[in-house]
C-alpha cells in the first residue's frame, strides 16, 4: 500500500532539483548525473526496462515469472544503491538464481563452441539484457572501488548474467531454433 506522503510525492513527475546536474539520493544527498552510483543505478534501470520488452514476446509461464521476480529484485537493487550503504539483498537472492540456473541449464546439451546472440526473438533479447546485466556489473565494481556496496549485490548481477545466458538458450530450445555457433576462421 503507497502512504499518503508516497502518493503525494509520486504526482508531481518534475521537480526542476536535477536541471543544474545533479540528482538526489535516498538520504536526501545529492550527487552529480554522471557519477558511478547513478551509472550503476541506470545500468540497473536500463536492465529492468530490457526485461519488460522481453515481458512482451511469448514466453513459457515459469520463464515469465522468473522474469517478473527478478524485476522486482533489481527494482529492490536499485532502491539499495540510491542509499549508500543501505543493504537489501540478500544471500538467498543469490541461491534463488543458482537454483534456477542449475534447473534451466540441466535440460539443455552441453556446449562445445562459443554462441552468438541470436536464435528466436526471444532469446535475442535475452542476449541484449545479458550484456546490460553485464555492463551493470562492471559498474558496481567500480562503485565498490570508493564506495561501501552490498557484496551480494555484484554477486547478484554475476549470476543473473549467466542466468541471462543460459534462459537465451532455453528459450531457444522451445522456440525449437538452433544457438548461433562461433564459427571461427
Amino acid at each position: 500500500m503507497i502512504s499518503d506522503d508516497m502518493g503525494y510525492r509520486l504526482s508531481k513527475i518534475y521537480t526542476r532539483t536535477g536541471d543544474n546536474g545533479e540528482t538526489g539520493l535516498g538520504d536526501g544527498s545529492r550527487t552529480p548525473k554522471d557519477s558511478p552510483r547513478i551509472e550503476v543505478i541506470g545500468d540497473v534501470d536500463e536492465l529492468n526496462s530490457m526485461l519488460g520488452v522481453l515481458l512482451t514476446r511469448t514466453l513459457p509461464d515459469a520463464g515469465r515469472a522468473l522474469l517478473l521476480h527478478i524485476q522486482h529484485r533489481l527494482f529492490d537493487l536499485g532502491g539499495e544503491l540510491c542509499i549508500p550503504g543501505r543493504q537489501v539483498l540478500a544471500d538467498a537472492e543469490v541461491d534463488y538464481l543458482e537454483q534456477r540456473l542449475d534447473e534451466l541449464n540441466q535440460g539443455l546439451p552441453m556446449l562445445k563452441e562459443f554462441i552468438l546472440p541470436g536464435g528466436s526473438e526471444a532469446a535475442a533479447l535475452c542476449h541484449l539484457a545479458r550484456s546490460i546485466c553485464r555492463r551493470a556489473e562492471r559498474r558496481l565494481v567500480t562503485l565498490a572501488s570508493d564506495n561501501d556496496v552490498n557484496p551480494v549485490a555484484r554477486h547478484y548481477l554475476n549470476r543473473l548474467s549467466d542466468l541471462l545466458f543460459v534462459l537465451a538458450r532455453d528459450l531457444n530450445r522451445i522456440d525449437k531454433q538452433p544457438d548461433v555457433l562461433w564459427q571461427r576462421d
